[in-house]
C-alpha cells in the first residue's frame, strides 16, 4: 500500500510540475491525485471507519485554510475594486526596478511577521499588479515575494503555520524564537535580493497605462482610503483575534469580511445599483480565482494521505537512523518541505523528538522553525504562499525552479549557516 501511495503521489506531482508541456490544468492533476490516493488508501487499509474519521479530520483542517483563503482574497478584491491600493502606489516614487525590489522585499518580510505568509503574498501580489505592467517583471517580483513572505513568517510565532505549531506545542517561546531566527531569516531574504538586484540594475519600472492615466475616478479619495485601511486592518488584526478569542483564524477573517461588507453597503447606499454593482463584496467574490483554491484543496488532501499512512513519519525515522546528526536532519527536512507540505513534516518531527530530551528553545526546535519555514520557497509548490502565487500570477513550475529556486536555495543555506554560527557563539 505504501509503495502504491508513494507512486501515485509522485505521478500527481509530476503532472502538476509538467502542467504546460502536457496541457492539463494543475488543479485537475491535484484533484485526480487526491482522489486516487484516498481511494487506494481506503480500499487497501481495510478499516473504512478509521479512514472516514481521518478524512473528516483532514477536511476540517483544510476547510479552515480554504475559508481563510477565500476571505483574504475577497478582502483584497474589495480593496482593489475601490482602487484602495492607490493609497500606496501613489506614494511609491522610485523608477528603478532594483529599488522597488528592495522595497517590496522588506515590506513583505515585515508584514509577513505580523500577518501570515499566505495573506501577505495575496496582498503584495495584488499590489505589484498595480505597479508593474510587464508580465516578466511581475513574475520575478512574485518569486521574491514568496521568498520574503516565508522568511518573514519563520521568525515569529504567528507568521507561519509551522512556527505556530511549535509555539502552541511548547517547543519554542515568543522572544526566544524572534531573537534566534530573525537574522538568519533576514539573511535568507537579503542574499536573493542582492543577487536579483544585481541583474535588475539599470532597468526602469514600467507602470500599467491605467495607473498613469489616473484610474480610479469612480471612487472618492475617502472611499479608497477607508476601504484600504479597513481591509488591511482586518487582515492585520486576525492574529490578535486568534490570541484573544482562541478561535481559528478563519473565523476572524469571516467576521471581518462581514464588517467590510456592511461598511461597503453603508457608504454606497445612495448610489444607483448599476453604479455601485462592481464595488460590492458580492461582485468581488465572483472575481476570486477558484481554480487556485481547488488546486490548494487537492494538494492538501494528497499530503494528508501521506501523513495518515505514516509515510512521512517513516521518512523522519529513517533519517534519524541513517543520518544521525540533528543539524543535517533538520536541514534535509527543510529541503524536503520544498516538495512535501512542511506542516506534516514538522508534525512528524514533533512526534519523533520529545520535550524531555529536547527542551523548549533548544537548537533542534529553533532550527526546525527556520528550515521548515524557509525551505518551502525552493519550489513553488513547497509552501502555501507559493501555491497562492502560482494561482494568482499563473507561475509555471519549471519557470520558478529555474529562475527563483536557485536564489531561494542560496538564501536557505546562507541563513542556515548564520543560525549555526550565531547559536555556537551564544550557547558556549
Amino acid at each position: 500500500m505504501l509503495t502504491a501511495l508513494s507512486v501515485i503521489f509522485v505521478f500527481a506531482y509530476l503532472a502538476i510540475a509538467l502542467e504546460h508541456p502536457i496541457k492539463v490544468n494543475k488543479s485537475a492533476s491535484a484533484l485526480i491525485g487526491a482522489g486516487l490516493l484516498w481511494i487506494v488508501y481506503a480500499v487497501l487499509s481495510g478499516n473504512h471507519v478509521l479512514v472516514g474519521d481521518q478524512l473528516s479530520q483532514s477536511l476540517a483542517a483544510i476547510a479552515q485554510i480554504v475559508f481563510f483563503l477565500i476571505g483574504a482574497m475577497t478582502i483584497v478584491e474589495v480593496v482593489d475594486a475601490h482602487n484602495g491600493f492607490e493609497v500606496i502606489t501613489s506614494r511609491i516614487r522610485t523608477t528603478r526596478l532594483s529599488s522597488l525590489m528592495w522595497l517590496v522585499g522588506f515590506v513583505t518580510f515585515f508584514l509577513s511577521s505580523v500577518l501570515d505568509n499566505l495573506t501577505t503574498t495575496i496582498v503584495m501580489i495584488s499590489l505589484i499588479k498595480k505597479l508593474l505592467d510587464r508580465q516578466d517583471d511581475r513574475l520575478f517580483f512574485s518569486g521574491i515575494i514568496v521568498i520574503a513572505a516565508n522568511a518573514g513568517g519563520a521568525w515569529t510565532p504567528i507568521g507561519d503555520v509551522t512556527t505556530t505549531m511549535l509555539w502552541i506545542g511548547g517547543q519554542i517561546t515568543t522572544l526566544a524564537i524572534m531573537k534566534g531566527t530573525f537574522f538568519p531569516s533576514l539573511v535568507n531574504l537579503i542574499v536573493p535580493l542582492a543577487v536579483t538586484c544585481y541583474f535588475l540594475r539599470g532597468k526602469e519600472v514600467i507602470a500599467p497605462v491605467k495607473e498613469k492615466n489616473g484610474g480610479g475616478n469612480d471612487t472618492t479619495p475617502f472611499e479608497r482610503t477607508l476601504m484600504f485601511t479597513l481591509g488591511i486592518g482586518i487582515l492585520v488584526t486576525v492574529p490578535l483575534f486568534k490570541a484573544l478569542t482562541h478561535l481559528p483564524p478563519f473565523m476572524g477573517i469571516l467576521f471581518g469580511l462581514g464588517i467590510l461588507w456592511l461598511v461597503g453597503e453603508l457608504i454606497h447606499r445612495e448610489k444607483d445599483d448599476e453604479e455601485k454593482q462592481h464595488l460590492t463584496l458580492a461582485h468581488a467574490i465572483t472575481h476570486i480565482d477558484m481554480s487556485a483554491i481547488v488546486f490548494f484543496v487537492g494538494i492538501l488532501l494528497s499530503v494528508a494521505v501521506l501523513e495518515h499512512a505514516h509515510i512521512l513519519a517513516a521518512l523522519a525515522s529513517w533519517l534519524k537512523q541513517t543520518v544521525g546528526r540533528q543539524d543535517i536532519i533538520v536541514t534535509i527536512i527543510g529541503l524536503a518541505s520544498a516538495i512535501v507540505d512542511n506542516v506534516p513534516l514538522v508534525a512528524a518531527s514533533m512526534g519523533m523528538y520529545g520535550l524531555a530530551s529536547h527542551p523548549a528553545d533548544s537548537f533542534l526546535w529553533e532550527f526546525m522553525a527556520y528550515c521548515a519555514g524557509t525551505g518551502g520557497s525552493i519550489l513553488i509548490i513547497g509552501s502555501a504562499s507559493g501555491v497562492a502565487a502560482m494561482g494568482l500570477e499563473n507561475i509555471r513550475f519549471f519557470w520558478y525552479a529555474r529562475r527563483v529556486g536557485g536564489l531561494a536555495l542560496i538564501g536557505y543555506f546562507a541563513g542556515a549557516v548564520v543560525y549555526a554560527v550565531q547559536y555556537g557563539a551564544f550557547h558556549h
